[in-house]
């Protein structure tokens, strides 16, 4: 045999069930090489043996370019423009630090969440405050601070009224609104309606309050929205009813927040064409905001009154394609119906959102065999952990690893703590430098919140007094 004839890979013997009459989704199957052996320019192999499998890996050097192109697509269409970071798509302390570094401002919507962003040194001027759920010792905190407070309902109205008049203060509220703009299910849970009157009697109780000013306008119309007219008629609604405010009461806003949900490259599973042919740039996005903007404060501009500052909280449009997660085969199988099936290192308890995207699969050595239709599970014992119900992969085997991308969005911040320990996350400096931001979890972080009682603190008692006791060998007084 010739040295230089390539060793043909053996591949077990399987049956694969022909249906008769069925066409083939997936067309001929894919020769291409798929494979990459490398995350941000660092190789998967040496990330594992330092950091270990399964393993989300951030590139630094990608955030801050998706950030800094998003606000100029924006800030050269229109001038005035602010970043909120949406600390609820990724709150590890790093990335914040990221877009705060690139001046973005945090968008938070919980205590929690405004009190991170005040630890890590975000000025409260500079905190836009959502959720509908603000107690009232962080409503004092954010007034006290001088936050960007946005109301979510008449209750919440009330009590930073109430707080605002404690403290001898005037203060500054964005009310929030909600509304149908035709091309999105209205989120008709956040916020005042527009359409039934609500945002109207909402506004009207603020102008005859002497401890409240009202100075902005927001709305969020959803996730994912993968089509830019939507923000257009989100724009020119909200443009409509400040001329409305601004005509018939005292009022002067100065702010006008659309929210984010700008589409990522990710592939819904709901969506049959790939991202690339379905989701609009940032470009697209920023061009239908900023002319309906133009346009709705035209009137603004005739009277040379000064234009609002617009507001975006784009989350994942900013982070996704700027983590990846690494994992590890840890067995193979054949299923029932003949298709290949993989079990993996990491599952939905690290995924989140394996539920509704086909996240990007990579192989990391070169394709070999045969590819073919292939299941991967996660490490859960429950039947719903699949991180992908249907990809076309070469023959995997125990030991290799796979790639999965974009992961950056809500993956960081909707993981579980379940069954298995939460991997460490490390962060790829600009310099190619690699660090951990998040430490992998162990014993002791997870058994560190627990309490025992004094009289569970032996797991297995004397079973022979137990004994004892039950065959009435050891007296017991009763009472």
């Amino acid at each position: 045999m010739n040295n230089d004839t390539k060793k043909l890979v053996w591949e077990p013997p399987f049956i694969q069930p022909h249906r008769m009459g069925e066409i083939n989704k997936f067309g001929r199957a894919r020769l291409h090489d798929n494979s990459k052996s490398s995350v941000y320019g660092v190789s998967v192999i040496e990330l594992i043996r330092r950091f270990g499998s399964p393993l989300f890996v951030t590139s630094e050097k990608q955030i801050r370019s998706n950030l800094r192109n998003t606000k100029k697509a924006f800030e050269r269409r229109y001038g005035s423009v602010v970043h909120g970071w949406s600390y609820k798509t990724n709150y590890i302390s790093a990335v914040c630090n990221i877009m705060h570094q690139e001046g973005s401002w945090a968008e938070v919507v919980s205590a929690f969440e405004y009190e991170k962003a005040r630890a890590l040194g975000v000025p409260a001027s500079k905190i836009i405050f959502n959720g509908p759920n603000k107690p009232k010792f962080i409503i004092e905190r954010a007034v006290a601070e001088g936050a960007q407070i946005h109301v979510d309902h008449l209750d919440e109205l009330q009590l930073i009224e109430t707080v605002a008049r404690e403290q001898d203060k005037v203060v500054p509220v964005i009310l929030r609104l909600n509304f149908d703009t035709g091309y999105t299910e209205p989120w008709s849970r956040f916020g005042f309606n527009i359409e039934s009157g609500q945002a109207h009697q909402a506004a009207k109780m603020i102008a005859l309050s002497s401890h409240l000013n009202l100075t902005g306008l927001h709305s969020h119309i959803g996730t994912f929205i993968l089509e830019p007219r939507a923000y257009a008629e989100q724009v020119r609604i909200m443009c409509k009813f400040m001329r409305e405010l601004e005509s018939n009461e005292d009022f002067c806003i100065d702010t006008i927040d659309i929210g984010g949900g700008f589409a990522s490259q990710n592939a819904l599973q709901s969506v049959y064409l790939p991202p690339e042919q379905v989701v609009p740039s940032i470009n697209e996005y920023a061009d239908a905001i900023c002319t309906a903007l133009l346009e709705g404060t035209q009137y603004r501009r005739q009277v040379g009154r000064e234009l609002p500052r617009l507001i975006f909280e784009s989350g994942r449009a900013v982070i996704d394609d700027a983590q990846s997660l690494i994992c590890t085969v840890v067995g193979t199988k054949r299923l029932q119906d003949g298709r290949r099936a993989a079990i993996l290192d990491a599952g939905t308890n690290l995924l989140f959102t394996a539920y509704w995207y086909n996240h990007q699969v990579h192989t990391t050595k070169p394709c070999e065999g045969t590819v073919a239709d292939t299941v991967l599970y996660g490490p859960l014992c429950m039947n719903i952990d699949v991180m992908r119900h249907s990809v076309q992969l070469p023959p995997l085997s125990q030991g290799d690893n796979l790639v999965f991308s974009p992961v950056g969005a809500y993956n960081n911040t909707q993981w579980m703590q379940f069954i298995e320990y939460r991997p460490n996350v490390v962060l790829v400096h600009e310099t190619g430098e690699c660090s951990v931001i998040r430490m992998a979890e162990d014993l002791s972080v997870m058994m560190q919140q627990d309490r025992l009682p004094e009289h569970l603190s032996m797991p297995f008692p004397d079973t022979g007094a137990m004994n004892r006791l039950l065959n009435g060998s050891i007296s017991v007084r009763r009472s």
